[in-house]
């Protein structure tokens, strides 16, 4: 098993090294010069949200005709970094430091810089239908994920210089961010500046990220925050262990990566905070978790209620899960037979993922940030933890 997982990583980091980390993303419609060059287009709230969803869609790739470039997607750059890292940990290839510090050096470059702590947001404008975001608006999401990247960089290299950015990176999560409060006082931290929605996995991610850098500086300003965000996702839990994707009233789903991000997020809160007030609430999501999204033959579902789309972010999301609970060996018959399926069914001979399989067709479009990014950060886990797990060491080397 972990040979054939060898070569599907090998596969899929010489197809990444090719494109230098540059790709499409599954909601870069609005960069394409095309619509921007059409006033009616670019400034309407609902011809941005039909293109937008096009492309996302299609399963055709029209990016190259109406404009669309390859380019740097900073949350992309974020997981390489943390991939890179478990890389240089595990000793599967050469040059990682080289690599951790071309990412971390790229993203200092791509950072924003307006706001109290330093921040990222994605490298196109997104029309949601709750809110418009425009190109490099900093997200709670894009900072928490590269922030950590940040940290995996500090912990291998114990280079300080790390730490420093994703302590400053709190400050934006901390002082820019919007809140929605409870009756008793806790908040959720809103996705971006510029809103004030209610998205669980966005709130506990920032609050993941508040409670690892406490566990370094002490501050107890860090502490507090966490604990509060992660009281008010906790107590909107449901009885069944699951999260709702958000409050809004077009939030009103459940699926497969996002309760993953919600699991990791609080195991990682509590093992960085010592607080383990929520030991029910992480272990009934992750019954329901495991029970609900991964079929008999290894496919990932994508809904609580429906198999499709099968969608990539699912598959290494449930390695991350698995790792980041210590619950990797347990359940290592549904992980490999998922990861087995997805590198079957879903991997590309010139090394890339696809990015979801519907009923009657499939998307094969290579998206870095949505699929090469996460499959690269998730195989990576995996051969880290199955190579400290069994007798023969790993031996991959590009």
């Amino acid at each position: 098993m972990t040979e054939k997982i060898t070569e599907s990583f090998s596969k899929l980091s010489n197809y990444c090294a090719v494109e230098n980390y540059k790709g499409f993303d599954p909601f870069d419609g609005l960069n394409s010069s095309f619509f921007q060059a059409i006033p009616f287009l670019r400034n309407n709230r609902l011809a941005r949200l039909v293109w937008l969803q096009f492309f996302k869609k299609f399963p055709i790739n029209l990016r190259s005709i109406v404009g669309i470039d390859k380019d740097f997607n900073p949350k992309a750059l974020g997981l390489f970094l943390s991939g890179f890292c478990n890389l240089e940990k595990s000793k599967l290839q050469r040059e990682n430091l080289e690599k951790i510090n071309f990412f971390s050096d790229t993203l200092k470059r791509l950072a924003n810089t307006e706001y109290s702590g330093i921040c990222w947001g994605y490298n196109f404008d997104w029309q949601a239908v709750a809110f418009f975001h425009p190109r490099h608006t900093p997200t709670i999401v894009s900072t928490s994920f590269i922030a950590n990247g940040f940290l995996d960089a500090f912990e291998t290299t114990s280079d300080e210089a790390f730490l420093k950015i994703a302590r400053n990176a709190c400050e934006f999560i901390i002082n820019d961010l919007n809140r929605t409060y409870d009756t008793n006082g806790a908040f959720c931290f809103s996705y971006s500046p510029l809103d004030t929605t209610v998205v669980y996995n966005a709130s506990l991610l920032g609050s993941a990220l508040l409670a690892r850098v406490y566990s370094y500086t002490g501050e107890s300003r860090l502490l507090t925050n966490a604990s509060q965000s992660v009281e008010y996702c906790c107590n909107d839990q449901k009885t069944d262990g699951s999260w709702r994707y958000g409050r809004q009233q077009n939030h009103q789903w459940t699926d497969n990566f996002h309760t993953g991000y919600n699991l990791v997020s609080l195991s990682q809160y509590m093992k960085y905070s010592g607080d383990n007030r929520f030991r029910e609430n992480l272990e009934k999501g992750f019954d329901f978790y495991i029970r609900t999204f991964f079929t008999s033959e290894g496919i990932s579902k994508y809904y609580d209620n429906s198999i499709y789309p099968i969608d990539i972010h699912s598959p290494a999301q449930l390695v991350l899960t698995l790792v980041k609970l210590g619950k990797f060996e347990e359940f290592r018959d549904i992980v490999d037979k998922v990861l087995i399926w997805t590198v079957n069914k879903m991997q590309s001979p010139k090394g890339f993922f696809y990015y979801q399989r519907n009923k009657y067709y499939s998307n094969k479009i290579s998206y870095m940030r949505w699929a090469q990014a996460w499959m690269f950060y998730g195989l990576s886990e995996y051969l880290l933890y199955a190579g400290s797990t069994e007798e023969k060491p790993l031996s991959y080397e590009d």
